[in-house]
């Protein structure tokens, strides 16, 4: 596993304005692991005690509602820092994170990340735009879930994956997920999600085959979107 210095993945986060003095120190107290596909980065409940910097792979980051079903609140990608809340509040988390495929973490204890809170302003600054951003995604998905349709919520989604993630040599979105996950992200049931996914299909919008989905059509899921 590579030192903090020399990674790449830390210009991609608020790791970029530490020090070479406070990367080196970060370096020598991180964690490296790999999560396999399906495991479970950290619980709802627990204390988390420190920051996951994702060096390769995606994870999903949901939340168990009072009836039984998951909502998908992120997908964590390569870059990211997952886990800053836990800096600031003692609580334990309320959310959940899995590997959507295998993936590459480090593990920066709580005590570190707090000492270069306390001493780096440009840190301290970026980790705080990163958490309002989060709180701004929090936003539009309580406006989305309150005014939107699950089919318009549907193409915004198609839309916003192949954004993030862009596509690979096939065309297709460059990240696969279960036809719960979607619904898990769309907030709705799993068979609700097939039958809009196939509705798509038909109408030329999509193309898809098991997990690969890809986009036919934008200008249709645009104006899906917009409720045309």
């Amino acid at each position: 596993m590579s030192k903090c210095e020399q990674c790449i993945v830390r210009q991609f986060n608020s790791l970029k304005h530490l020090s070479k003095e406070e990367l080196l120190r970060m370096s020598n107290c991180k964690t490296s692991k790999i999560i396999k596909k399906g495991e479970i980065l950290f619980d709802e409940g627990e204390h988390i005690n420190g920051v996951f910097c994702i060096k390769d792979g995606v994870c999903k980051v949901s939340k168990m509602s009072d009836n039984g079903r998951n909502q998908i609140v992120n997908l964590v990608q390569k870059g990211d820092l997952l886990g800053e809340r836990s800096l600031i509040s003692e609580e334990v988390s309320n959310l959940k994170a899995v590997a959507l495929n295998d993936m590459e973490i480090c593990f920066i204890p709580k005590d570190e990340i707090i000492r270069d809170l306390e001493k780096n302003n440009n840190f301290t600054m970026s980790v705080l735009k990163d958490m309002a951003n989060s709180l701004k995604t929090a936003d539009n998905l309580i406006v989305d879930m309150a005014q939107k349709t699950v089919k318009q919520r549907l193409a915004e989604t198609l839309l916003h994956l192949e954004t993030k993630f862009g596509i690979n040599a096939d065309g297709n979105i460059n990240i696969q997920l279960s036809r719960e996950d979607i619904a898990n992200i769309i907030g709705t049931a799993t068979e609700s999600a097939i039958r809009l996914l196939s509705d798509l299909k038909k109408k030329n919008v999509i193309e898809f085959k098991g997990k690969n989905i890809k986009i036919l059509d934008k200008i249709a899921l645009e104006k899906m979107v917009t409720g045309f």
